[in-house]
């Protein structure tokens, strides 16, 4: 079950999204409406959460990693739809938590993959009625993975990098 702006209870159509992952990304694209609205460039998706987007998770993740140059303002924004600071012993998170959610949202940088990526390949996807979400293209986030494979740190990334472009290659195939 979703709950719209208005508050009211929606159900969603058929989606192959986890439904705590649709609701946060729903409240991502509430907070970005808000930021345009102040006059503020949109937040952008990335990390993992970008991730299990573009694989219709498949892959799940525990958190949103968000790139905005206006991390106090998106903060407030955050605030301002309920979501909280976690202190205290034993908080692992750097980020927000929204009560209702078991994902984080964390501010990780201010310029697209550190200036990495063309913020004109940014993709944007509706979620009516709530907005729209600014998230990281399929290309740079594969880009992004594979560069994570190959500096031997993070050897998963690969398989996260594969999972996407399968998706995505299937969904051409049926669409045809």
């Amino acid at each position: 079950m979703i709950v719209n702006q208005a508050g009211q209870e929606e159900r969603a159509m058929i989606s192959p999204y986890r439904p705590e992952f649709e609701a946060a990304l729903r409240l991502f694209a509430r907070a970005s409406e808000a930021m345009k609205a102040r006059g503020f460039a949109a937040p952008v998706l990335v990390g993992g959460a970008a991730v299990e987007l573009y694989s219709a998770s498949a892959i799940a993740t525990g958190d949103f990693d968000i790139v905005t140059a206006r991390q106090e303002e998106f903060e407030e924004e955050l605030r301002g739809l309920g979501f909280i600071r976690p202190a205290g012993p034993g908080t692992a998170t750097r980020g927000w938590i929204h009560p209702d959610l078991r994902l984080g949202f964390e501010i990780v940088s201010a310029s697209l993959l550190d200036g990495m990526a063309d913020r004109d390949r940014v993709r944007l996807f509706s979620l009516d009625p709530d907005g729209i979400a600014a998230v990281l293209s399929l290309e740079d986030m594969i880009a992004d993975r594979v560069g994570q494979y190959a500096s031997g740190t993070a050897p998963e990334m690969l398989e996260q990098a594969r999972i996407p472009s399968l998706v995505r290659a299937s969904e051409r195939r049926t669409d045809s």
